[in-house]
C-alpha cells in the first residue's frame, strides 16, 4: 500500500522568527490522522531567522535528529556538548531521562533551514547522549547513504529504536532501489528537489508511505535530497 501526502496538506505554524511545517501533529496542529508513522513521531521542516532560535528547554525519553539543509545551527546542551551543525552533518541526540538544550542561528542575514526529526525509542530513562558526523554530498550522490541505525553500522549515527534512516541525493539518471523485508515500512520525505518515488511524483515537502510493500524506487530526480525511513 503506498499514500501520499502532500506538502501543503501539513500542519504549519508562523512565530515570526520561526516558520514551521509540522508533517506530524506537535504543538498547537493535531490530526488524529496523523499522529506518526510506526516509531518515527515528528517530521519538523523548521526555518530560523538570523540572530533567533530555540532557548533552553528540555526533552525526556526520545531520539531527537537534526539534519541542516541550509545555514547552521548552533547547539549547545546541559551535557557540555557544544557544535554547530551545517549542511552534510547528522545530530543524534538521545534525551533519555532528561536533556536540556538550546538551538541557534547566529548568522547576521541568513536563515537556518533544517529538519528536526522525532523517533521514539526502544529503551527508557537511560543517560542522555550525543552524536554528530558528517555525510558528504558525494557519499549520498545516486545512492541512499546510511546515516543512522540501531548498530551505527556503516559509520551512522546510533539511535535506540529498530529504525533506519538513509539520505539520497538524486539528479538526472541517477536510480536508488530499496528493499524492505517482510513486516518493515518506508516513509520517504523529500527535502528539496523533486523526484519520482514508485512511480510517484513528489516535490520538496511532499512523502509516501509504504506498508507492505517489496522495494522503494527512487528515480527521475531534479536537484532531490530524499530521506528515507525503514521502519519495523
Amino acid at each position: 500500500m503506498i499514500e501520499i501526502r502532500k506538502s501543503g496538506d501539513r500542519g504549519y505554524a508562523d512565530h515570526g522568527w520561526l516558520r514551521s511545517y509540522h508533517t506530524f501533529s506537535f504543538a498547537d496542529y493535531h490530526d488524529p490522522e496523523h499522529m506518526g508513522f510506526g516509531h518515527l513521531r515528528v517530521i519538523n521542516e523548521d526555518r530560523i531567522e538570523p540572530g533567533t532560535g530555540f532557548g533552553t528547554h528540555g526533552h525526556r525519553d526520545m531520539e531527537i535528529i537534526s539534519y541542516v539543509l541550509e545555514g547552521a545551527l548552533a547547539h549547545k546542551d546541559n551535557m557540555g556538548n557544544g557544535s554547530t551543525i551545517v549542511p552534510g552533518d547528522v545530530q543524534r541526540m538521545s534525551a533519555g531521562k532528561g536533556v536540556l538544550h538550546s538551538e541557534f542561528n547566529h548568522a547576521r542575514d541568513s536563515v537556518t533551514h533544517f529538519l528536526q526529526i522525532w523517533i521514539e525509542p526502544n529503551v527508557t530513562a537511560i543517560p542522555p547522549s550525543y552524536e554528530q558526523k558528517h555525510f558528504n554530498a558525494a557519499s549520498k550522490k545516486g545512492r541512499l547513504r546510511l546515516v543512522a541505525s540501531p548498530d551505527g553500522r556503516a559509520g551512522s549515527v546510533t539511535i535506540h529504536q529498530d529504525a533506519y534512516l538513509y539520505a539520497a541525493l538524486l539528479d538526472g539518471a541517477e536510480r536508488a532501489v530499496h528493499k524492505l523485508q517482510p513486516g518493515r515500512r518506508a516513509y520517504v520525505h523529500v527535502a528539496r528537489g523533486c523526484l519520482t518515488v514508485n512511480g510517484q511524483p513528489l516535490e520538496a515537502g511532499d512523502a509516501l508511505k509504504a506498508v507492505n510493500t517489496a522495494e522503494i524506487t527512487l528515480e527521475k530526480g531534479k536537484g532531490a535530497e530524499v530521506l528515507l525511513f525503514d521502519l519495523a
